[in-house]
């Protein structure tokens, strides 16, 4: 059986951007994710899951996982 991927972007604060992913809300702050900053909303919502666990934004040319956006501590290469 094939399980279509859904990814949406529920939510835009001043704080973050908050995606909802196979049942699953996970937070981006502007902190650690700050590509998301200061862009227009549209460019934030078109947001493509071209693998299972895989985000992309293709106007914004981010590409980021799940992992990444779960635990970002982990992961130390930043965007100035």
């Amino acid at each position: 059986m094939f399980i279509k991927s859904y990814a949406e972007v529920t939510h835009i604060s001043n704080h973050g951007v908050w995606l909802l992913a196979h049942g699953h809300e996970l937070f981006m702050s502007y902190e650690n994710f700050p590509w998301f900053k200061d862009v227009p909303v549209g460019k934030i919502l078109n947001v493509e899951e071209p693998t299972f666990g895989h985000y992309y934004w293709p106007e914004l040319d981010v590409d980021l996982t799940e992992e990444i956006i779960s635990h970002p501590e982990r992961f130390h290469l930043k965007a100035k």
